[in-house]
């Protein structure tokens, strides 16, 4: 007898760790989270004021770590993984803020779809030279081989369904919080634990890597915006007889049909608009043809990376501020027709061809341009063999001879969009340079370490850009047939450590400045300075080109003025906007959804049409019908 209580206390004391250790393993994943994410909101030091901030933003991670319990049996085991997923997740979360000044969202879990092609090269160079992390990635993954190979079970295999019944229970739950389904907006209340939807960065300082990804999935998830036909009927009948005007007023071109080339240079901005640099001249050529171009500041809807944002509001004229869910454009569309200036060209009988020194599946670009309507799409492996590198990508020299011999003096015109690479991150690694040029070029005080080579690396090859600009308007202006060149960077480079410690010239912030475009035409000298939006550019060249049969980039020309600014990267402070801005605003983005949706063109047929047919500089031929045909297709 006894015995009998020996056996009691041994049984209690062996219930206590089996309730004991798996909470202290859940409220050591809880601290583990909080230490990890580093944000202030969420720091261990403030959990007794904001318990359910660190509680919502390892939730995700507990529910994973408990189906693994379910799924291995150990426990340990099961918190390790959890915690080498979180440790890579907020690694890569690290590598991203560094380099591009802001936190993961959710489109960027798209990239892993990328890393197939040219995508694992690229977005390679960005990860860390120091052998240090790797060191800890292994020795995680030693420990968690080692707790798989000796934890003991925690329970029996055989549970009579209550383990297949948890199982099912948390992957629904887990289902349904990465699908975004509303019921845990509950959870994630912005009015609770606050939000700022238009900004991840502050979001994060404030709730968390984690639950800003929650807040911003939930955010969009499910939602379909829905365009009012009759707001935007109603601000395209306001706008007829400025449209009219506009149209009237370009309408002016009658000679030969212009080649089109647009160069979309990687990360193109002036340094002489920061703090320090401004006696310097890195861009003479840029300068140069300014003084004979259409020129200006062009307001883009990224920075430090995501080019193809700036490159689908360019090639459609829609601007992404209308479509707050779509990070990606290429990525998240799924149709096989995207309106834009590819189309409108095609139907006007021009050729079109985009050239690109990289992998063609990376962005998605090789199924996107398809459904944009290019003929033809050229990249790096049917450039010619030996072609130049130029640091860690094909030199801009390259793409300008490529974008050369795509042009032919007889047949129809050719429109054809370049996207460089030469001047690409990350800018702390360059080998194939000129190292005694790169190292002569000049810092702002106070400018230095990493921060000095990295801004002298990115000035060394946009120079390189910059000659090829005066390089390519050079040789276009040889040829016989007229020609429109389009330049413009896609956004400025993530040369954040430099913006933080010298500032711009301007004073503003580096998430709204600007990138230089211009629209240099062989045929006539026309010094026009004005700020443009990415959006407006398309809207601009056709005008130049002698087109003026699509009434909705007539509109973008219209609204242009009053909106560009308002453009801006997706984790940058909302602009201000007065009442007309906000009406006009309204309107543009109602009538960009239908347009996206292809349901515009019947609304805008009886508005904007010509007085009459001469009021049209270009009319369309017979070929041009063909084309046309063609461009719908």
């Amino acid at each position: 007898m006894s015995q009998i209580p020996v056996v009691k206390s041994r049984l209690w004391r062996w219930r206590v760790l089996r309730i004991g250790v798996p909470l202290a393993l859940v409220v050591a994943l809880v601290f583990l989270t909080s230490l990890i994410d580093g944000n202030p909101g969420v720091s261990p030091g403030v959990w007794y004021q904001r318990p359910l901030h660190l509680f919502a933003n390892a939730l995700p991670g507990l529910m994973v770590a408990m189906l693994l319990v379910v799924l291995t049996r150990r426990i340990f085991l099961s918190f390790g993984l959890t915690c080498l997923g979180l440790g890579i997740v907020y690694g890569v979360n690290a590598i991203k803020v560094r380099n591009l000044g802001s936190p993961l969202v959710p489109a960027d879990f798209r990239m892993v779809g990328q890393l197939k092609g040219g995508g694992a090269h690229l977005l390679g160079g960005y990860l860390p030279a120091s052998p240090w992390p790797y060191l800890a990635i292994i020795t995680a993954i030693a420990i968690v081989w080692a707790l798989a190979r000796y934890e003991p079970p925690m329970f029996a295999r055989r549970t009579h369904g209550k383990r297949l019944t948890a199982g099912f229970a948390l992957l629904a739950l887990l289902g349904t919080l990465f699908a975004g389904l509303p019921a845990w907006a509950h959870v994630y209340d912005r009015d609770r634990l606050g939000m700022e939807p238009w900004s991840a960065s502050a979001t994060a300082g404030h709730n968390g890597l984690v639950t800003m990804l929650m807040q911003f999935r939930l955010q969009y998830a499910g939602q379909k915006h829905k365009a009012d036909p009759d707001v935007a009927e109603r601000f395209i009948a306001a706008s007829d007889t400025r449209l009219r005007e506009h149209i009237a007023q370009s309408a002016t071109y009658d000679g030969q049909t212009p080649d089109i080339v647009i160069v979309q240079s990687e990360s193109f901005f002036d340094p002489s608009v920061i703090k320090g640099l401004e006696a310097n001249n890195f861009a003479p050529n840029l300068h140069s043809l300014a003084e004979r171009s259409a020129s200006g500041s062009l307001h883009v809807p990224t920075f430090g990376g995501g080019t193809i944002r700036t490159e689908f509001e360019v090639l459609t004229g829609l601007s992404l501020r209308y479509f707050a869910d779509m990070q990606f454009p290429y990525l998240q569309l799924n149709t096989k027709v995207i309106p834009g200036m590819v189309r409108t060209l095609r139907s006007h009988g021009y050729e079109t061809i985009a050239v690109h020194g990289n992998d063609g599946s990376f962005w998605n670009r090789n199924i996107a341009f398809k459904a944009l309507g290019f003929d033809r799409f050229i990249t790096q492996p049917q450039f010619p063999r030996g072609f130049k590198v130029d640091g860690n990508y094909m030199a801009d020299s390259a793409m300008t001879d490529e974008i050369m011999s795509q042009l032919k003096d007889s047949g129809p015109p050719r429109l054809v969009f370049a996207i460089s690479m030469e001047a690409h991150g990350p800018y702390d690694t360059n080998p194939n340079i000129d190292v005694a040029e790169r190292d002569a070029i000049p810092v702002p005080d106070g400018v230095d370490g990493k921060a000095k080579l990295d801004l002298q690396n990115y000035i060394y090859h946009m120079r390189h850009a910059d000659a090829e600009l005066g390089r390519l308007a050079d040789l276009l202006s040889k040829r016989e047939r007229p020609a429109l060149l389009l330049f413009y960077g896609d956004h400025l480079p993530a040369l954040i450590d430099t913006y933080n410690t010298a500032g711009f010239v301007n004073d503003q912030p580096m998430l709204t400045q600007p990138v230089p475009w211009i629209l240099f035409d062989t045929r006539v000298d026309k010094n026009v300075k004005q700020d443009m939006a990415a959006w407006a550019l398309p809207g601009m060249v056709l005008d130049r080109a002698g087109i003026h049969d699509d009434p909705y980039f007539a509109l973008t020309q219209v609204v242009a003025p009053v909106l560009a600014a308002l453009t801006r990267a997706p984790d940058a402070p909302p602009p201000d906007e007065d009442a007309v801005q906000k009406d006009d605003d309204n309107g543009m983005g109602n009538v960009a959804q239908l347009r996206l949706r292809g349901k515009l063109d019947k609304l805008m047929a009886q508005f904007a049409s010509p007085m009459d047919a001469a009021a049209l500089a270009r009319q369309k031929t017979a070929a041009d019908e063909a084309a046309a045909a063609g461009a719908r297709q």
